[in-house]
Formats: structure tokens, sequence, C-alpha cells
């Protein structure tokens, strides 16, 4: 089977071309830009074309060799040239869920899906760290990069598929798992769901379609890792192994997990003192800052340092309000503009200044942007002993990398 990925390069499709390759499947797409996934695709020999999406290489592709599924991210407008021209060929077309869930039923695997409003990303890749280190085979898809491993794999010898399940675009209800893993329910996207009923709604109906469910589980005792949500994660990553496999050695689990090395955008430590994190939900943003203290206090850091880059403008209307304690484990705040995607341009753009304004802890925090000038401070204060974090789901993790790399 031959497929092409629209926005092959990103964290959403790129490990799922990887997956499919790794499959068997003879893979091919596009992407505005180089993505995350870009160097692993080329290091594959994926053909890739970079820049304007015009039709022209998914009609090269075609050309080469008939085409049976057009692949694409949930980001493509209805109207983007590559999905009209797929649709004008006559293409089987659809966003990932649908080639995903037809990929593991012909493979027969059993899913298990962990899916959540925080904590999915790192709950999944600690599933995946640890049927490695048991010399288990297992296939996997995982929404970012993993230093340690590729984002997405199968192996031919697995009996479990490992997948991140997430609830944009409803996507997790494709799916029936063999195991349902839910971290954490707090209502997000609200371009999809209108209310908060309609959100837990989706939950519940996902719940439905499990085999098995495993939530609301203890902090284990024995898990020592830095943070409390980690150290959550972590106790459902074991609760989710032992549903699996009750065979599996406890201690031995505890003592993999408690070794985890962690993922891209996920608390990632960039350099000694600076960490980058995807946090970009109130929730995820205290829990996230609590592990930066808890690190601050034990490695004796001057004070904590954040750094927050909103993402979406019409999600920041409904979220708002709920901004107002999630910063107070930070010492100083700097906030970025709103990082603008899929916009309703009826909506007023939030600015800094109206958001910092409704913190409890306002007078820590100043409005920022991504200068020179910013990133000498940033500097400046790393030097002088500051722990440094910035949550973003948007283009300022590139901008900070750099700065801390130069």
């Amino acid at each position: 089977m031959k497929v092409y990925f629209s926005g092959i390069s990103g964290t959403g499709i790129g490990p799922l071309a990887e997956l499919a390759q790794d499959a068997g499947y003879e893979i091919c797409g596009s992407d505005l830009s180089h993505g995350a996934i870009a160097d692993e695709l080329d290091k594959r020999d994926v053909a890739v074309s970079y820049g304007e999406q015009d039709g022209k290489f998914l009609q090269k592709c075609q050309d080469e060799g008939a085409i049976d599924w057009f692949v694409y991210t949930s980001a493509l407008p209805a109207d983007h040239e590559e999905l009209t021209l797929a649709k004008k060929l006559g293409l089987r077309c659809s966003k990932r869920d649908e080639f995903l869930a037809e990929l593991v039923r012909k493979k027969g695997l059993k899913m298990i899906a962990v899916a959540g409003t925080h904590g999915k990303t790192t709950t999944t890749s600690m599933l995946v760290w640890a049927f490695e280190q048991l010399d288990i085979p297992v296939s996997y898809l995982v929404g970012t990069t993993l230093p340690w491993g590729e984002g997405g794999k199968y192996d031919p010898k697995s009996e479990f598929f490992i997948y991140e399940a997430d609830e944009y675009d409803r996507n997790f209800l494709a799916y029936h798992p063999f195991i349902g893993t839910i971290t954490a329910v707090d209502y997000d996207h609200p371009d999809i769901y209108p209310t908060e009923e309609d959100y837990k709604q989706a939950f519940a109906q996902f719940e439905s379609q499990c085999e098995n469910v495993v939530k609301n589980t203890t902090i284990m005792p024995e898990i020592k890792l830095i943070g409390e949500l980690r150290r959550f994660d972590a106790s459902l990553a074991a609760q989710t192994i032992l549903t699996a496999m009750p065979e599996t050695d406890k201690n031995q689990l505890v003592s993999i997990l408690n070794n985890f090395p962690s993922t891209g955008r996920r608390f990632e430590r960039i350099i000694d003192g600076v960490y980058s994190d995807y946090g970009h939900h109130p929730v995820e943003i205290k829990a996230t800052l609590e592990m930066a203290r808890e690190l601050k206090e034990r490695d004796n850091y001057k004070g904590v340092v954040a750094i927050y880059e909103p993402h979406q403008n019409v999600r920041q209307h409904e979220i708002r309000d709920s901004y107002r304690d999630a910063f107070e484990a930070a010492d100083k705040i700097y906030w970025l503009p709103t990082y603008l995607t899929r916009e309703d341009p009826n909506l007023e753009i939030i600015t800094p200044e109206q958001f910092i304004a409704g913190l409890n802890n306002a007078k820590s925090a100043e409005s920022a942007e991504l200068t020179d000038d910013f990133a000498k401070k940033l500097k400046a204060l790393h030097e002088d002993g500051w722990l440094i974090i910035l949550m973003t789901a948007g283009p300022a993790d590139a901008w900070y990398r750099k700065v801390f790399q130069a």
C-alpha cells in the first residue's frame, strides 16, 4: 500500500508515517516547513516536499505509482489544494484516526490508548519506555519526539500497540482499545467542544468503547520522580502495565519508571537550569511550575522564572479566568503574545497585559516579546542562578533553544 501524508513532518502525522513505513507501507508526503520529525524522515529516505503544498508533488507521487490513501493533518482546511486534488484523483482520504484504526486492526494488535487533557504524552512515553526496558516487543505512536527513540514504531513481534489518543477533533473516538488509560479531564478545545458537558461526554463515550479502563490511580510511594504530576503519570503507567500483564514484577517496573528520561517538550532539560514544556492549559501550568519549584528547592536555584506563550486566542477566551492562581509557584513571570491558530476573526485578541491583570501575583509578571534584549535578560538570570522554564505549544520554543545554545 502507498500512503501520502500531508503535514508529514509534524509531531501529529510524522510518527504515524514512520509507523506505517515500519509496517511495510510505502510512504511519501509534504509539509509547509521542516517540522520536528523532518530529520528522522530524512534518515529514512522518505520522499518529502517542503514548501508550497500546491498539489504538484502529490501528482508526481501519484504518477510514479498509484497512491492508495491520502492522510492529512487536522490543520488542513477543507479547500486545501492537496486535499482537493486527492479527492479529484479519487484517492481514499482521511485524517489520521481512520488510517491508524485500520492499521491496528489489520495487524491484530491490542491497543493501549492513553487519553486526557493533560499528561497523556508523558504517560504514553512512560509506557513505551517501560515496555522497552522490560524487553517486551511493542508498537507505539506518541505525539512528540523521544530523545531515546522514534515517535512512531511498528514491531512485527508485538502484541500491544501503545497510543497517545488525542481528544482534539474527536480523534480518540475512532478506537475501541483493549485498555483505555485516562489521565485527567479538564475542559479544553472549545472550537471542537462548544460546552464543558460536550467535552466530558466525549470522554464518557471513549470509556464505554474500552474493554478495560485505568484512571484515578493514587500515587505509588515507591515512585520518586521530581514533581507530583510526573509521579502520578508514572503510577498510572505502572497500573496500566499491571492491568495488561499482571505477571510483571512490580519492583522492577517501579525501578524502570524511576529512571524515565523524559520526552521532548515535557519538562525537557535544555541545559542545566533551563527547561521547556508544552503546557498551555492552566492546570498543566500549575503542575509544571510545582515541579519546577520542587527542583528549585532540591538544587538550590535562586528562584523560578516562568515564560508563557498562550496558544489560540479562541481558547484563551474560554480559560482566561482559570489563570488566576496558575503561576503562584513562579517568582518571575514573562507573558508573551498569544500564538494564533485556527482563530475566530470576530474575537478580540487578549493582550499580555490583560492576562497579567487577572493574576493573583500580577506584581511578579510583565509582558515580553522574543527580542534580543529579552534573550540577554534571560541569559543574565540564568547566569545569576535562576531556574528558567518556558511553557508553550507555539514557536517560542525554537527561539528559546537558540538563545541557550548560542
